[in-house]
């Protein structure tokens, strides 16, 4: 039996992905399974510009509100729902397309999960009060290639290396370059969305503005009145923590707003490094090219 054929649109947040899918979707034949991060999450709708409920009532969609906010929600975990949901609309003779910019789900999900070690919790606790730069050089002592490829301040992918070198005895590289003969679960089209820097910042600016005059400080105080923790997942969604400390009083609404602006653009450049290292994806401008774009995965899908 052949493996399903699934497209994937991928890109920097603000890129159009939801517009342009909604489209595709609906010349496809298509249901959107959602590979974002943050929109798991119950209560995180206009932070995270999840798609309306007029939006989901165009389009069938899957993965979103999963989990509530104080829930950690990780890879593997996305990775089953996301394999379940597929399975189900392939079943049904409709098409998956999975949509988002969270770059590591997209991976383990197209390619699998790393069969590493899982975690240990005692080695966790000991990595706690060390700083995350002699973290890292631990790391580039027992495994230089992936002290390479982690930036010297992502703490929780340093933390992850450094687990599997320590418990396993064998650097995390080793386990991903043997991991990656497996075969892949789906027959993949990835495209990926590319505007120029200008007109992306452009529209980060814009729909920033919009969020905020759509109801983020409401949104925020939803969560703050269910006395949600400071170290819940939802407060490390992009801008909550900024419009938090509006809604607190500690800054006014333009600095709140100019903080939420600044927080996207950094975002979505790490997201632009991270999808241009993957080299399957086709890029493409998400207006000009739509009529190339639907021929594509039109003629992927035949």
């Amino acid at each position: 039996m052949s493996r399903p054929r699934v497209i994937c649109l991928v890109g920097p947040t603000a890129s159009g992905k939801t517009e342009l899918a909604l489209a595709l979707a609906a010349g496809l034949g298509a249901e959107i399974v959602s590979a974002d991060s943050r929109q798991v999450y119950r209560g995180l709708d206009v932070g995270t510009a999840k798609p309306t409920a007029a939006e989901r009532a165009q389009v069938p969609h899957h993965c979103l509100d999963l989990v509530d906010p104080e829930e950690p929600f990780d890879a593997a975990r996305f990775r089953a729902a996301a394999m379940a949901a597929i399975a189900d609309i392939h079943r049904r003779g409709r098409v998956p397309l999975v949509v988002g910019g969270t770059g590591l789900w997209l991976r383990v999900l197209v390619g699998g999960l790393c069969s590493a070690p899982p975690r240990v919790p005692a080695l966790r606790a000991a990595f706690a009060a060390v700083p995350t730069a002699v973290l890292h050089r631990r790391l580039a002592a027992l495994d230089r290639a992936a002290a390479g490829r982690i930036h010297p301040h992502d703490r929780v992918r340093i933390v992850r290396a450094l687990e599997v070198a320590v418990a396993s005895g064998r650097p995390l590289s080793a386990w991903q370059a043997a991991h990656r003969f497996a075969e892949r679960p789906y027959a993949t089209l990835v495209i990926g969305l590319a505007r120029p820097r200008e007109e992306l910042e452009a529209r980060i600016e814009a729909r920033t503005q919009a969020m905020l005059a759509g109801g983020f400080a409401e949104e925020v105080r939803r969560l703050l009145a269910r006395k949600t923790p400071p170290d819940a997942p939802a407060w490390r969604a992009l801008g909550y923590r900024e419009v938090c400390a509006w809604v607190r009083g500690t800054c006014d609404a333009e600095t709140a707003r100019a903080a939420v602006v600044r927080a996207t653009r950094r975002f979505a450049k790490r997201q632009r490094t991270w999808f241009r290292r993957e080299p399957e994806i086709v890029w493409r401008h998400p207006e000009r090219d739509r009529a190339q774009i639907a021929a594509e995965a039109a003629a992927f899908l035949a």
